[in-house]
């Protein structure tokens, strides 16, 4: 249903305020109807001319954190994933960690020499059949796109190691992809210039039902960044320890306890983790 306000995305744009979209990334979250029904009632109830989506979201994550945590940390994942900074370090060990998912086993930071210089990868992951050299472009905010320059430079890096490492008898056999991954967007020239030299490409929704949202969602690699039990500080703590998913503070509940939670804080969190590893 469509609504006589205008509201302003990321990019500055305007466009009518769209009820469905909201009821549909709160049905996705795993929101009930009854609790979407909650949400889009005040949301129309309060919303106003020229408010940003992001104060639509922020609202309406804040009602859905009273209704029901974990599905809260559902819905505010694309802003999770972007909290995995300051630094591009984490955004690495997280798409390692959704590649090991995939099947592959996963190296990240190497250094690979190619035909004419050395290389820093951020994510080595092979299988049996294929090896993928994976750069990751990682932004702490929306607005930030990854234009043609950037699969222009890591086509040519990719291609320097592709060609030394294809004729290393240990790795015979193997196919070798190259990779880009962005927690943003990329822009149209870019995808044209991927799409038709080779490169992979996968940003928060690219491809289309194969992108880095549906990947998350499909094995349930939500990053601690998504809990809303724990502070921004103790998320950082977690993540310095290296762990980036929640599925990991399970077998890691001695670093749970230097964070120094309440008993009832910690068992909310665990309950959280649990809805968030289903």
């Amino acid at each position: 249903m469509q609504h006589k306000h205008l509201v302003r995305k990321a990019s500055g744009e305007s466009e009518p305020f769209s009820q469905r979209k909201l009821e549909s990334s709160l049905r996705k979250a795993g929101a009930s109807e009854e609790n979407i029904s909650i949400i889009v009632k005040d949301i129309i109830g309060w919303i106003h001319e020229g408010v940003t989506t992001q104060k639509i979201y922020a609202r309406a994550f804040q009602l859905l954190r009273k209704l029901r945590g974990g599905t809260a940390a559902r819905y505010k994942l694309k802003k999770a994933i972007m909290e995995l900074g300051p630094t591009g370090f984490p955004f690495e060990h997280f798409v390692g960690e959704l590649m090991k998912a995939e099947g592959y086993s996963v190296k990240t930071g190497q250094l690979l020499q190619g035909i004419c210089v050395q290389h820093e990868v951020d994510v080595v992951a092979t299988n049996s059949s294929t090896q993928r050299l994976m750069e990751c472009k990682y932004h702490n905010s929306p607005d930030k796109i990854s234009n043609v320059q950037v699969p222009l430079y890591i086509r040519s890096r990719m291609n320097d190691i592709i060609d030394r490492i294809k004729n290393d008898p240990e790795l015979k056999g193997l196919n070798f992809e190259g990779w880009v991954v962005t927690n943003t967007r990329f822009s149209e020239d870019a995808i044209s210039y991927g799409l038709c030299s080779g490169l992979k490409m996968m940003s928060w929704d690219f491809p289309a039902n194969n992108a880095l949202k549906d990947r998350i969602e499909k094995h349930h690699l939500f990053p601690v960044t998504s809990l809303t039990q724990l502070s921004v500080k103790q998320k950082q703590l977690l993540m310095e320890a290296g762990i980036v998913l929640c599925r990991q503070i399970q077998d890691n509940q001695h670093e749970i306890a230097k964070l120094g939670l309440t008993p009832t804080k910690r068992k909310r969190l665990m309950e959280e983790v649990r809805d968030l590893s289903l």
